[in-house]
């Protein structure tokens, strides 16, 4: 399931709700991204995240496709938050659920790697610095490189 909205989400309701009924689950593994209050030295106190209404939510869904193609996985989730997000402020959660936990351990792993350099969306900091979009880290690109085997 993927969902990208602006509203804050709780993540003990969303695993309930993700694992609810299926009892062949054995594993559940997930991750939340926060807002950090530091970029490169600089203080950040906000940052705004922007996307493409529609083909975002596409490839989001490709990403999750490609998840349950490689792993035996019975549930995912990814959230993705846009918008104006202070720090400390959730931006992104995931959560795959499977039979065993190795699956739902790497595919997590997977989904965040590929989220942070394949999902569009653009990020700009606010602090005092001033602002400045972000851009690609390679230490990103590496983390995914090692999936395409």
């Amino acid at each position: 399931m993927i969902r990208v909205q602006d509203q804050d989400f709780d993540p003990g309701k969303e695993l309930e709700q993700l694992t609810e009924g299926n009892t062949s689950i054995g594993g559940v593994c997930s991750f939340i991204g926060l807002v950090r209050d530091f970029a490169d030295g600089d203080t950040v106190s906000s940052m705004t995240l922007e996307h493409y209404p529609g083909m975002t939510e596409k490839q989001l869904e490709a990403i999750e496709a490609e998840a349950c193609e490689r792993w035996p996985l019975d549930a995912t989730l990814i959230i993705h938050r846009y918008g104006t997000l202070d720090a400390g402020a959730r931006i992104v959660f995931v959560a795959t659920a499977s039979a065993h936990r190795e699956a739902a351990f790497e595919a997590c792993h997977f989904l965040m790697d590929w989220l942070k350099t394949k999902a569009p969306f653009w990020k700009k900091e606010s602090g005092a610095a001033g602002e400045q979009w972000v851009e690609a880290k390679d230490s990103d690109d590496q983390a995914t490189e090692r999936w395409n085997t």
